[in-house]
């Protein structure tokens, strides 16, 4: 009997916990950090990048939404409850989809907006990438705790 989860079981089991994610404080930090990052770049010396803006505010917006999808493993219905418990006790490989998905949000900005060519921006988005996959696993790291349970009630 194989026990083991395909790629896609892995990816619908990381979508469900990313289900019930803060998207909207994900998206007002995701969107603040980008507008205070090129507003400081226009009032500063120097030239304004709105790149670098667009690429830290799409890091934050997806660090926001994986982090506080599993920060609270008990909240939300039971597929949702059982996602995150796979998620916290696999942080690397729930970090990949969060990680994925920031690379293709920032593949075209590197691409439009930036201007590089197709393997400059497709390198660049894949480091973006590297970067949320490692932060993301860490942090559920260090969460992974909040997804054990006790074995007896508190108090026994």
């Amino acid at each position: 009997m194989n026990d083991e989860l395909t790629r896609r079981d892995e990816m619908s089991l990381a979508g469900a916990a990313l289900r019930g994610a803060p998207w909207r404080a994900a998206a007002v930090t995701g969107g603040a950090t980008a507008a205070v990052s090129f507003g400081l770049g226009v009032i500063l010396p120097g030239a304004a990048n709105l790149t670098w803006a667009l690429c830290l505010g799409i890091t934050l917006f997806t660090l926001v939404a994986a982090i506080g999808s599993v920060g609270r493993p008990g909240s939300g219905d039971r597929v949702t409850r059982q996602a995150r418990m796979w998620a916290l006790r696999r942080p690397w490989r729930f970090s990949l989809y969060p990680a994925l998905g920031a690379a293709a949000l920032m593949y075209p900005v590197q691409l439009i907006v930036d201007d590089q060519g197709v393997f400059g921006a497709a390198f660049d988005a894949l480091q973006g990438g590297v970067v949320v996959y490692l932060i993301t696993a860490f942090l559920a790291l260090t969460l992974r705790g909040r997804g054990e349970r006790p074995s007896l009630p508190h108090g026994h």
